[in-house]
């Protein structure tokens, strides 16, 4: 379905990118007020903080729940900012409400679990408040836009995604890998939808906070959601993806933004030898396929296997040094030729099932 959205209407100085900047987690009234107030000198106007922060493990600082809420209220009645703090049960949302939170989101973990997103839906029906939700832990758009749909179901129709990679046993050089195809495959299907980067949860590390930032505004992101401590080095969560609200501020100066639509004529020629270029891609897949079906045909003849294992390394090994040779990063080639290796497969094994 396609969901049923309006403005998000959030207030900023420029159109893109919005920016929505606080602590990872509320910590004590005083950390609460003073970031606040160093990122509202510097014209920031979205204020965010964890209220409640359950963690991968027990033990840690799990946030100071409703105690913290007043605080957050304050923030608003003293700079004039928006709040916004994530919640993952109805009892949140209740209580956030409750105390004036302006913009709620959803973690991770929670858009990744149908029933927990039918609750907060059940919660939020005949409530007018923007909400984000952050993409699932694992790099899967259906659930990601099933999410919002419960959400949008519920008749919030103000919405935005927000990226925060995914997560992955093989960590590099990221905390969260950005697998940027899934947002860029999330605009294509929903173009109205405003997606906001977090830069501080792909990235873990607050050094990459402003690459990351960049890369969100030249794939045309709306908004940027970042940590920002007062005193990041001393944060009682995630201190090492923080950055002080001065640094933010130099990031954020930094940053290029460019125009989404403007085209020239110059381009328009480039685009149209992509275009040529993709048809001879075709046209070379499809006599590519037609060599397959007559190896398939082959292998029936002579009760071979279709799968032929050495061949199959042989051609990824050889692929992805050609690419390398080529200027490509071998992976993105071994990649696709195991998509092409997989449609070859799938019309061998017809050939040979045929009666």
């Amino acid at each position: 379905m396609d969901l049923e959205l309006q403005p998000l209407n959030l207030p900023s100085d420029n159109p893109r990118p919005f920016v929505i900047a606080g602590p990872c987690s509320a910590e004590t009234e005083e950390q609460v007020i003073t970031t606040a107030k160093q990122l509202k000198k510097l014209g920031c106007h979205m204020f965010r903080a964890g209220i409640w922060k359950p963690r991968t493990k027990p033990g840690g600082f799990e946030g100071n729940g409703e105690a913290a809420l007043p605080w957050m209220k304050q923030v608003k009645e003293e700079t004039g900012m928006l709040t916004a703090t994530e919640v993952a049960t109805p009892e949140h949302v209740e209580l956030a409400l409750k105390y004036g939170i302006d913009i709620l989101w959803i973690g991770a973990r929670t858009s990744a679990n149908p029933f927990a997103m039918q609750a907060l839906a059940d919660s939020l029906k005949g409530v007018d408040v923007p909400v984000f939700v952050k993409n699932p832990v694992n790099p899967d758009l259906e659930l990601w836009i099933g999410a919002m749909e419960r959400i949008n179901q519920a008749g919030i129709k103000r919405m935005a995604a927000i990226h925060r990679g995914f997560s992955s046993f093989d960590k590099k050089i990221y905390r969260n890998l950005p697998m940027w195809q899934i947002p860029i495959e999330l605009r294509r299907r929903i173009p109205e939808l405003p997606i906001i980067c977090d830069p501080s949860h792909i990235g873990g590390r607050r050094e990459l906070v402003a690459p990351l930032c960049q890369q969100a505004m030249d794939l045309g992101f709306d908004g940027l959601m970042v940590e920002s401590h007062c005193s990041p080095d001393n944060a009682w969560s995630d201190a090492k993806q923080q950055v002080t609200p001065d640094v933010l501020d130099y990031i954020l100066g930094l940053l290029v933004v460019r125009d989404e639509t403007v085209t020239t004529e110059g381009i328009h020629e480039l685009r149209k030898q992509i275009d040529e270029l993709d048809n001879n891609l075709m046209d070379l897949l499809a006599k590519r396929m037609r060599v397959c079906r007559e190896i398939g045909q082959y292998k029936k003849e002579h009760n071979m296997t279709i799968l032929q294992t050495g061949r199959y390394n042989e051609i990824l090994d050889k692929r992805g040094a050609q690419g390398s040779l080529c200027g490509m990063d071998s992976d993105f080639v071994k990649e696709i030729f195991e998509h092409i290796h997989e449609e070859s497969v799938r019309q061998q094994m017809e050939i040979i099932n045929q009666k």
